[in-house]
């Protein structure tokens, strides 16, 4: 199994969106790439923390490839906004992939030369090694799932 971490403005709609797709085994939301220990979302909220709302992804990659994860991924983001997606606004909504695996940036660097030809401003998407992952609070876990109705930024159409 593999992972990849994925922060695309609002983590209910990164993970909503991923859950119970081909091959994805396990999502979670958190806080990744920050600067404290164990933050809370009041907390990461306040900008002052360096973290980004993400979506931890366990997928297997016999069944769902990362080429084929990461234009999904392309499909619900703006990867020329700099910290906002949709309503969501502060530097806790930039768009970044992480990777666990240093295999991966290859095929996450092709991916984003291949998705730069459909935009005139620059993909501004940040790609890093993962350095911290903290699960969010229970009640941001599958929080679309409790909360139908909740606000996401993606729109509903692509939730299938």
């Amino acid at each position: 199994m593999k992972n990849i971490v994925f922060a695309g403005g609002c983590f209910w709609g990164i993970q909503a969106y991923f859950d119970g797709k081909k091959g994805v085994l396990k999502t979670k939301v958190g806080y990744a790439n920050g600067n404290v220990k164990d933050p809370g979302y009041e907390e990461v909220c306040s900008g002052n923390t360096g973290f980004a709302e993400a979506c931890f992804l366990e997928y297997d990659p016999r069944i769902v490839e990362l080429e084929e994860l990461l234009g999904m991924y392309w499909k619900v983001i703006d990867p020329t906004l700099v910290d906002r997606q949709g309503n969501d606004r502060g530097n806790q909504y930039r768009t970044g992939i992480y990777y666990v695996d240093e295999d991966d940036v290859n095929i996450i660097k092709k991916s984003i030369e291949d998705q730069q030809k459909n935009y005139t401003e620059r993909i501004v998407t940040e790609v890093l090694p993962l350095e911290n992952f903290y699960d969010a609070e229970e009640y941001h876990q599958k929080y679309l799932e409790k909360n139908p109705g909740g606000y996401c930024h993606i729109p509903k159409e692509l939730m299938n």
